[in-house]
């Protein structure tokens, strides 16, 4: 099983945006770096887990937990010239994104903020905590995801 960080704006999608939806279930799309696309097709598979981030916002934090119930397929968000993430050099016969779907799986009680995380020295080579980066999509490792889940005050098994 792979671990992940997405990142969204609260006031864009928010994780009581994706609690309301039917089935608290919805495509993460949108996604504009090469990077975190290859992240996404290459890696990110069914069942995987991920922390939900609200990002750019008074306080930056992980709120909650996804799953990945549909791996990568093509955003086609990308071919509406109405949709925010339109990309005119991205079209049906040569897509350049993927979107996978995510399911909520739970909101914290209390929240991991950014401010914790770099003030941890075990999470100093989290991805999320070095400076410039700045990927909406990133793996978290094991060790990582365990100890942002006892910062949480959740029981690790």
């Amino acid at each position: 099983m792979g671990y992940w960080l997405l990142k969204s704006e609260p006031d864009t999608f928010s994780i009581d945006d994706l609690y309301s939806l039917p089935n608290r279930t919805d495509h993460w799309d949108g996604i504009r770096n090469y990077q975190a696309r290859n992240f996404m097709r290459d890696e990110m598979k069914k069942g995987d887990l991920a922390f939900f981030y609200h990002s750019n916002c008074a306080e930056p934090a992980i709120v909650g937990l996804v799953e990945v119930i549909k791996e990568a397929y093509v955003d086609h968000t990308a071919f509406d010239p109405d949709e925010y993430y339109f990309d005119a050099k991205s079209g049906p016969e040569r897509p350049r994104w993927v979107m996978v779907d995510v399911k909520f799986k739970q909101k914290f009680r209390n929240v991991v903020t950014l401010k914790d995380m770099k003030a941890n020295p075990l999470l100093s080579e989290m991805r999320l905590v070095q400076k410039g980066n700045r990927l909406s999509i990133m793996p978290i490792s094991s060790g990582e995801w365990i100890k942002i889940l006892e910062m949480n005050g959740e029981s690790v098994s």
